[in-house]
């Protein structure tokens, strides 16, 4: 389509498709399909050796669901993508394609509660130790890291904290040590790409931003193809050993010439076969409904977020304001240096009157949509201590930024004017 790298404006509408090849199809169709004709036996002994690439069945793989993968990749500067059926589901798999029992990760506290609770209790479980550090000193990843140290995870804006991650910093200190650092950009989609940081995994909900509409649950596995798995044996067994899985494959040779896809290649023919948290052909479609307005969307939200951040900072029920926008000194420095062109959708603010507080001005939105969700075109609002991390221990909470008067917002499209007379009301009526 041309010779220079495009815009992302124009990939989120052209990356991965052109037309359907047997009706000129414009859209990409919905392929509804559990299995695939193959043409002879050879051709689907090729497919299961992994020889030949190409559609087996819907939980490995779907063509709708591939046109997706592609153009989100595309999107991220990443050479591949593994589509799931959730962004809890991207989360765990991008762990425990690197990871297994007696191994561990260093993540960030900065994290989603669910998150958190997948991290501190669910892979304890299954044998694999996360270490949580606090990431406003990116030393603390290096201290955290011993000989069965696998991945560094982090948040580039962390939900609810909103302070911007060390991407490159930490990226740097894994690179050195063997360790890829896995980065969930759900919250910022095009206001930063991390793998131009230095970070190897992206992962998203494309629940949120990026499907934009609240109809669809999805995640998604970018593999940015720049990190070499091949180089560090000891460092990375499960990419680096055979799988006896898979025949003895090791997947950091047997793929090369698909290229430097082994990350991805792994996570789809072990996780996503054995475990099958597939994602559905039809929301893959709903979800690319989403990405082609992205570009227009994400802006909108940032502009909207901004307005509101400053509004709330003049309000004498609210004792804080968290936004990027509001933060100094190395915070803010991170934030200008990693978003570009806005800084989220995502606003929290603290209430002097604490838990009771945050309960009525939640009871009193009229306009702003109570759901555990975020980057819906309409704007949403939830209590976090109550609902999204109420598993969590109160150290726990606040370690993640959540106190008992934090209120999340995540600012839609609607008028600037609507959104502050909503909040207006509610911020009298929780006194």
């Amino acid at each position: 389509m041309s010779d220079r790298p495009l815009h992302a404006k124009t990939l989120a509408l052209h990356a991965g498709w052109r037309a359907d090849p047997a009706t000129g199809s414009v859209a990409p169709p919905i392929y509804q399909t559990t299995s695939y004709q193959f043409r002879d036996t050879e051709h689907a002994s090729n497919l299961f050796a992994l020889s030949e690439m190409g559609n087996i069945y819907t939980r490995l793989m779907n063509p709708t669901t591939d046109i997706l993968e592609k153009r989100l990749a595309a999107l991220e500067g990443g050479v591949a993508a593994v589509a799931t059926a959730s962004g809890q589901a991207a989360s765990a798999y991008s762990i425990q394609n690197l990871a297994r029992a007696g191994d561990n990760i260093v993540s960030s506290t900065d994290l989603y509660g669910g998150t958190w609770n997948l991290f501190a209790n669910t892979l304890k479980d299954m044998g694999i130790d996360v270490r949580f550090v606090d990431p406003a000193d990116p030393t603390a990843f290096a201290r955290a890291t011993d000989e069965r140290t696998r991945a560094y995870y982090a948040e580039t804006l962390p939900n609810p904290k909103l302070r911007v991650f060390p991407i490159a910093e930490v990226a740097a200190i894994g690179r050195l040590l063997g360790i890829p650092l896995i980065m969930d950009n759900t919250a910022a989609p095009l206001l930063c790409r991390p793998l131009d940081h230095g970070a190897a995994i992206v992962v998203y909900s494309t629940t949120k931003y990026i499907g934009g509409h609240g109809t669809s649950i999805g995640g998604m596995i970018i593999d940015g193809g720049n990190f070499d798995w091949e180089a560090w044996p000891g460092r990375q067994p499960l990419l680096n050993t055979p799988d006896p899985s898979y025949h003895g494959a090791v997947w950091s040779q047997a793929v090369k010439p698909l290229g430097p896809i082994a990350y991805a290649i792994r996570a789809r023919v072990i996780l996503l076969r054995d475990l099958g948290g597939a994602l559905s052909p039809f929301n893959a479609f709903q979800i690319l409904q989403g990405v082609e307005t992205l570009p227009l969307r994400i802006y909108e939200h940032s502009r909207n977020a901004q307005a509101v951040a400053d509004w709330l900072a003049a309000r004498p029920e609210v004792t804080t304001v968290i936004h990027p926008s509001r933060q100094s000194g190395e915070a803010r420095a991170r934030a200008d240096r990693y978003l570009a062109g806005g800084y989220g959708g995502l606003v929290g603010f603290e209430l002097a009157g604490g838990r009771e507080a945050g309960r009525r001005f939640i009871d009193s939105l009229k306009l702003l949509y109570h759901v555990a969700n975020i980057g819906d075109a309409r704007s949403l609002a939830i209590h976090p201590a109550s609902t999204t991390h109420s598993q969590l221990s109160p150290d726990e909470r606040l370690a993640t930024g959540v106190s008992d008067g934090y209120v999340r917002l995540s600012v839609g499209l609607e008028h600037i004017d609507d959104i502050l007379e909503d909040l207006d009301q509610a911020l009298a009526a929780a006194g």
